[in-house]
């Protein structure tokens, strides 16, 4: 089940909305399922957030050295099928 974020519409106006609309909340909800449209707890408005998404910002390969640090076991092939570690 995928999570979405959802804030309150009237998140600058406190006295609209409870303390966990007004910053935001995650919930777990299934995807066939229609967005929500109010807070479970004030019964005020609600709007989805769209995430940012996590993926790896690798710029350039590892070296021996740093697969070394991460703790990789790092091999080289000396003959056909036979591998040696560094």
């Amino acid at each position: 089940m995928p999570i979405y974020e959802y804030i309150s519409v009237n998140a600058d106006d406190q006295a609209q909305s409870c303390r966990i609309c007004a910053k935001g909340f995650e919930l777990r909800r299934p995807i066939d399922r229609a967005p929500l449209e109010v807070c479970p707890l004030c019964k005020n408005p609600v709007k989805k957030v769209i995430s940012s998404v996590n993926t790896p910002k690798i710029t350039k390969p590892l070296s021996y050295s740093d697969a070394k640090k991460a703790g990789f076991t790092v091999l080289e092939k000396r003959d056909e099928g036979v591998y040696e570690k560094q």
